[in-house]
């Protein structure tokens, strides 16, 4: 604690040595490490769904169309429906033990993690959280909470390892809106996207490894099956088509695989708009028609296990290509809290708090 604040009976606090009396107890200075991940519904009823679908596809970074056009489309059919059907697909991956979505269970595991590193290192000057983009806990009331903790600077940390407008800008735009609420306002980082750090690339280059290494028959071809977007974005100066196809590369080259042996695809397209192509779910169906028996599927710009993988890459993707003929699918989980993969984030995050930590 400071020379210049005497204790309270509250720990990590103190009060300024020459503060009246009444003066509000301050926390000790400490630096927040917040990690931040898309969101995921309360639950998988229809409301829980609609409000968070509704957060979600009311964000201009995401749709953006104009207002006048969108919300009348968005609020009077689509959220009319689809919360029943992304409600029943949740339902499936639902971890009904602890009555959370598995992205929720994951990114507290990775938090709980990367705390456990930090606290290594630097003892309690450091402070792990994490937060939402859309749904709870929200960005807001975790900026606040590290505040109230004492938090002076925070790193926030979007854990998007390919930089999108509707993924990373999007949760950094949010992070600044909680600034914007705090009258002691923290100094505040961001961290870049990491799509060919080194200790990423290792640790995608182990999983897939591992599964290769188990499987009697080896596939024939790997797909890196990356989420989708608009191709109207990559035309207007959007850097994630790039960099998904630099972590393809670099995954390749580390693998020691020829050329053919990695495919670059989207997923998840949503409404009549061209998106990036190839489309996964049409690329894993021409494989199988083409003769190929065998395939796994990677998730490189997923950092935790959610909807998109555990329901629209195992399931819809899956009965996509054993329906045209393909006998062997395999899915690679997402690194999730697995070890090389904490260690690539806590380097990351050790990088990016340079200059304020030692």
């Amino acid at each position: 604690m400071s020379d210049a604040m005497i204790r309270t009976d509250k720990p990590g606090e103190g009060r300024l040595k020459h503060a009246p009396a009444d003066h509000p107890p301050v926390a000790r200075a400490r630096i927040g490490v917040l990690i931040a991940n898309l969101g995921t519904p309360d639950n998988y009823d229809y409301w829980s769904m609609r409000r968070y679908l509704n957060e979600f596809l009311s964000d201009r970074r995401v749709i953006d169309y104009p207002a006048w056009k969108w919300q009348p489309l968005l609020q009077l059919i689509i959220l009319s429906k689809r919360p029943f059907t992304s409600g029943a697909n949740y339902k499936q991956i639902w971890n009904h033990d602890k009555g959370e979505s598995p992205l929720m269970t994951i990114t507290r595991d990775q938090t709980a993690a990367l705390a456990e590193r930090m606290q290594t290192q630097f003892g309690d000057a450091v402070m792990v959280d994490f937060c939402m983009r859309y749904g709870n806990p929200s960005t807001r009331s975790v900026v606040d909470r590290m505040v109230r903790a004492g938090c002076e600077k925070i790193l926030f940390f979007p854990l998007y390892p390919q930089a999108a407008g509707a993924t990373t800008a999007t949760a950094n735009d949010e992070f600044f809106r909680a600034l914007m609420t705090q009258k002691w306002q923290p100094a505040s980082r961001t961290v870049a996207a990491y799509f060919d750090e080194p200790l990423y690339i290792e640790a995608l280059a182990q999983s897939v490894e591992r599964v290769w290494n188990g499987l009697a028959e080896k596939p024939e071809v790997l797909i890196a099956s990356y989420h989708g977007m608009p191709r109207r974005y990559l035309l207007e100066g959007d850097p994630y088509h790039c960099q998904c196809a630099k972590t393809t590369r670099l995954l390749r080259e580390r693998l020691g695989w020829d050329k053919d042996a990695i495919h670059t695809t989207f997923q998840s397209v949503f409404g009549r708009e061209e998106w990036l192509r190839p489309y996964t779910v049409e690329h894993v169906a021409e494989l199988a028609r083409s003769g190929v028996k065998r395939i796994a599927v990677v998730a490189p710009a997923f950092a935790a296990d959610c909807i998109e993988t555990l329901e629209e890459i195992n399931g819809e993707i899956r009965e996509a290509f054993e329906h045209a003929g393909g006998e062997s699918f395999t899915y690679i989980p997402c690194l999730n809290d697995d070890a090389a993969h904490i260690d690539a984030l806590a380097h990351v995050v050790k990088q990016n708090l340079r200059g304020w930590i030692e």
